[in-house]
């Protein structure tokens, strides 16, 4: 597929408009070259003690605090007209950045490393905190809500502030929300000292997991993995009806597994599909619906998804390679709805696929960039061979370093790969004279290939390039799972999360009781209905929330408010999990903030709220899904009580209906549709998609009339 141009710094404009996470204000170059000394130094500590071994938790944490908290107050502005401004140095900003942002970044350093510090003596001080305690405490919990606020907004700090606020005068709040309150001493305490607070799981495993995997993922791209995924699509799906938007689809599912970025995902396929799509005739609102939609699955596409996904490993104690196989189920009914109403819609407008001459070949592709899924296949290998998630990015980070210092070049890095599968297979990956061996190896080959290109220098320079983009685009992140900690750390010092979980289920208690009424008697059973109108009031929270908080942010949250509720009606852990996982990336394409929908619109010229209502309309199916995998958990794989029938009923059925909800959606299938045909099969393919082979041969047997009927239709007009 022939890409229109698209400048890098436009898409990277694009990115910051819609994306706070990257919002960075332009430096000077001393500050430039300072900053990009300590973002390289931040990447180089999370690559070392990936692979030979993490510190103290304590002093991880505060270390990678300390680099992210000071290094926001060194790249984000203060207001956001601060990001256009052009810097100047003078005495009050000594190398173009103000007094009061390097005291701020100092105040964060010593903030986050005083915990570490004092360690020794910390469990004397937990309970009975110093006075040094109070007031480091104090100013760590400032300086984190305003690095927050500067690198993602003020939704998150106001939450926290506002749950500090109820820590401090519980007394005062109505019913059972009171509790006994508490002193800012003790709040200090129990945030600062403990691991309850911003020392927490969050922080945790942000510095622990997915530091590295966006690190993974910056390089990934930069070595030209992303391209790859993107030709491919083409090269496979580009020749069919619509085939733009198909190509949308599954460069959006591949590039997805690497990014785990909506935003990103949106802005970097979307400069390649958007514009096919529309020269191809798609209305410039669908063809942006169809990219931003796609591009929110990133985040549930494993092998890596979101940054959620390694909290959830923390959360439920479970091995990451257990969240990786619950997820590819729903992760491919999502892709597969979208897909089925871009096929539609193509075919009810007659649209072409693209030719041979505007698409690439895919053994060109192959012979070309195959090298490039090296690093891919090494994260594979080393993370489903039992290792653990860090050192499994450690080898992926490494192995894209050389792919990406010797060219591309085959021989090498099949002999890398090599190597790695012997040690791998071996099991001796964790010993430090084998990890040091291996490693050496690689940097030896590097360094043979480096002295043979003539692009040597350019190549290192783009490695090391990496290392600082990848630590940049974290940053963000890290402050959020910070704040996050502050959030948690109320709910279990007050209690709030179980209280207000008694006030969800009783609520939807009354709901059940109210539309029971109406009901015949026997075709619901009260706890299902109870747990149905929970689902749906956290589902409507999640989404809510997601308006203004990061999907990461917006997970900690709801598992932390949420997920008790579910627990008490009988949901299982992983599947509550997931629930609030999959609703929070929802938020990226439902109105009225649509981040992602609302990026790919602003570059297809469209409608930012019809774009965004199109796209929830596409992805319709993963609203739907996280309802089957909670009454029908066999879907997710990994959940207690598994059998194969009970998962290919479930799976089978919800399928077929999210084939036959996207026809009804289209208003197409041989022909256009009447409103009753349409009707029928949007209530036959929710039927097929309630788990349970009754309801799916239910549905089946009212969408069969309907698609008999366009059948008939499809092959009068072809005759």
């Amino acid at each position: 597929m022939t890409a229109a141009p698209a400048v890098a710094d436009d898409l990277r404009k694009l990115e910051e408009q819609f994306d706070p996470d990257v919002r960075f204000r332009p430096l000077l170059p001393a500050a430039a070259w300072l900053v990009a000394a300590l973002l390289f130094a931040l990447s180089a500590f999370h690559y070392y003690t990936a692979g030979f071994g993490l510190l103290r938790e304590t002093t991880h944490r505060g270390i990678h605090m300390a680099f992210v908290l000071g290094l926001i107050f060194l790249v984000f502005p203060m207001l956001k007209r601060g990001a256009a401004a052009e810097p100047r140095a003078r005495w009050t900003h000594p190398l173009g950045i103000g007094w009061h942002d390097w005291a701020l970044a100092a105040a964060a350093v010593g903030g986050s490393l005083y915990v570490p510090w004092i360690f020794d003596d910390l469990a004397f001080r937990v309970g009975n905190p110093m006075a040094a305690d109070v007031i480091m405490g104090t100013l760590l919990i400032a300086v984190l809500l305003e690095s927050t606020r500067r690198s993602i907004g003020w939704p998150l700090p106001l939450i926290a502030s506002l749950l500090i606020a109820y820590a401090l005068f519980g007394r005062g709040m109505p019913g059972i929300l009171a509790h006994a309150g508490s002193t800012w001493s003790g709040v200090v305490n129990h945030l600062y000292l403990t691991s309850q607070g911003v020392y927490g799981i969050a922080l945790g495993v942000v510095a622990t997991y997915v530091f590295h995997y966006v690190l993974f993922g910056v390089l990934a791209t930069r070595i030209g993995l992303g391209r790859l995924f993107i030709d491919l699509a083409s090269a496979l799906t580009g020749r069919y009806a619509g085939g733009p938007a198909k190509v949308s689809i599954f460069g959006s599912a591949l590039f997805g597994m690497i990014s785990g970025s909506s935003i990103a995902n949106t802005v970097t396929v979307g400069s390649l599909t958007i514009p096919a799509m529309m020269r191809l005739g798609y209305p410039r609102h669908f063809a942006a619906a169809v990219e931003s939609t796609a591009s929110t699955g990133g985040q549930i596409t494993p092998p890596i998804m979101g940054a959620a996904a390694f909290l959830m490993v923390e959360f439920l104690n479970t091995p990451y390679q257990a969240i990786v196989l619950a997820a590819i189920v729903p992760a491919c009914l999502h892709f597969f709805g979208v897909f089925c109403q871009v096929h539609f819609e193509a075919k009810k407008s007659g649209m072409r696929g693209l030719t041979a001459a505007e698409l690439p070949k895919a053994r060109e592709v192959l012979k070309r960039d195959w090298p490039t899924a090296i690093p891919l296949f090494a994260l594979l290998l080393v993370l489903f061979s039992g290792f653990t998630p860090y050192l499994a990015a450690f080898w992926g980070i490494t192995a894209c370093a050389l792919v990406g210092l010797t060219g591309r070049s085959g021989p090498v890095a099949v002999g890398f790969l090599a190597i790695l599968a012997a040690a791998v297979f071996a099991g001796v990956l964790t010993e430090d004279w084998c990890t040091f061996g291996i490693l050496g190896l690689c940097v030896a080959a590097s360094a043979e290939a480096v002295l043979r290109r003539h692009d040597g220098r350019k190549a290192l320079i783009e490695v090391l390039d990496s290392f600082v983009v990848g630590a940049k685009y974290a940053i963000a992140v890290g402050a959020a799972a910070a704040t996050v900690g502050i959030i948690v750390g109320v709910v279990t010092l007050t209690g709030v999360g179980f209280k207000i979980s008694n006030i969800v289920t009783t609520f939807a208690g009354t709901l059940e009781m109210l539309t029971a009424a109406f009901l015949p008697d026997g075709l619901f059973a009260p706890k299902s209905l109870t747990l149905f109108y929970t689902l749906v009031m956290t589902a409507i929270v999640c989404i809510l929330l997601g308006c203004g908080v990061p999907t990461t942010a917006n997970y900690i949250i709801m598992v932390t408010v949420a997920a008790p509720a579910l627990a008490l009606l009988g949901v299982e852990p992983i599947v509550a999990h997931f629930f609030v996982f999959y609703y929070g990336v929802l938020a990226d394409i439902t109105p009225p903030v649509a981040l992602a929908a609302y990026a790919a619109a602003s570059m297809a010229g469209a409608d930012p709220f019809r774009t965004g209502n199109t796209a929830f309309r596409l992805g319709l199916a993963k609203a739907l899904v996280p309802f089957v995998f909670v009454y029908a958990p066999s879907m997710l794989i990994v959940t207690k009580g598994f059998t194969w029938e009970d998962f290919a009923i479930t799976v089978g059925g919800c399928a077929l209906g999210v084939g036959v909800l996207a026809m009804a959606l289209t208003g197409f299938v041989f022909v256009r549709m009447p409103a009753w045909q349409r009707l029928l099969l949007a209530a036959g393919g929710l039927l097929m998609m309630a788990p349970g082979l009754t309801s799916t041969l239910v549905g089946i047997a009212l969408a069969a009339p309907v698609l008999a009927v366009q059948a008939l239709a499809g092959r009068r007009i072809s005759a």
